[in-house]
């Protein structure tokens, strides 16, 4: 979680400077989600992510080299420069990668947990999506044919509070998203996505039965996006206040503070790990400043026509 936490912080002060191109999403604030749902699943199990990625792809174990370089556009990145921060992808670690289309990653899970099926292999498909995506026609596609033909995908609501601009009050005629999944035959469970421990024990036991069992399942997450859709946002549809009553629930805080009470860890404990990140970021952004650009020619490669 503190690697996704200064990664993000880290991007958003490389972006105030110019040096990443294109729009950014953070995910300052949901990271108790990511973090624990990855930690259950196996290397070449599957995710798919949304526009707001950058912390499910560090938790399945993305290099932040080569999402560092991805987003500064150099050709050392996980797209060689041409996807930037909405696309970062990385086959062999399972991650089908982060998508710019609200709920387009729900189908591609759909998609993986179907090959998953066929080949035998055990491995289960996880899409990660915000409770805006509910509402389009991608979502009860996905979870009603994932239903009809049993397929191991866990969905992963991260309801954040905001479809983009729009609070969820406004958009969401049900108290919960995990209520539709009584609609598609399925298992639904609620969680607090802001307590580590609490999201990696429930998907402890949801990935296992989801894996033994192939059969679908939706979770939703309740937690907040610090920062607004994007960087540079005003957010004004935002009360006033009510950024900072989230904070008061900040995941890492609350985790540290377990740790600490629960279990006697030393503060100096905890600050190597932020000294290791820090320095791990440090090479990132070395590394992403030092590395080529693509060069003009490239931009015909790696390019599918139909």
């Amino acid at each position: 979680m503190v690697k996704i936490r200064r990664f993000e912080e880290r991007v958003a002060q490389l972006f105030a400077e110019g040096l990443i191109p294109g729009f950014l999403h953070l995910y300052i604030g949901q990271e108790a989600v990511a973090a624990g749902v990855c930690a259950n699943l196996r290397k070449d199990d599957y995710i798919t992510s949304t526009h707001r990625g950058h912390g499910h792809c560090i938790a399945k174990g993305a290099d932040v080299n080569k999402m560092m370089a991805e987003l500064f556009g150099k050709r050392t990145g996980y797209c060689k420069g041409k996807g930037g921060s909405m696309h970062v992808m990385d086959v062999e670690l399972g991650i089908l990668g982060a998508n710019g289309i609200v709920g387009g990653g729900l189908p591609i899970a759909v998609g993986a947990a179907l090959s998953a099926k066929l080949k035998g292999s055990g491995q289960v498909a996880v899409s990660f999506f915000g409770e805006g995506a509910a509402g389009t026609g991608y979502f009860h596609e996905a979870l009603n044919m994932a239903a009809v033909l049993k397929l191991p995908v866990v969905f992963v609501c991260e309801s954040n509070q905001y479809a983009e601009f729009t609070p969820r009050r406004t958009h969401l005629p049900v108290d919960t998203v995990a209520e539709r999944s009584k609609a598609y035959g399925m298992e639904g469970y609620c969680v607090d996505g802001n307590n580590v421990v609490e999201v990696y024990e429930t998907f402890a036991g949801i990935v296992e039965n989801v894996r033994l069992d192939s059969r679908p399942v939706l979770v939703e997450c309740f937690t907040n996006r610090w920062s607004g859709h994007y960087e540079g946002d005003p957010q004004r549809y935002r009360g006033k206040g009510e950024s900072e009553e989230w904070q008061k629930q900040d995941p890492i805080a609350k985790l540290e503070q377990g740790l600490r009470g629960e279990y006697q860890v030393e503060p100096d404990e905890l600050q190597q790990i932020r000294n290791f990140v820090e320095s791990e970021l440090d090479a990132a952004v070395s590394f992403a400043k030092e590395s080529p650009l693509p060069r003009g020619e490239e931009t015909l490669e790696d390019v599918y026509a139909w």
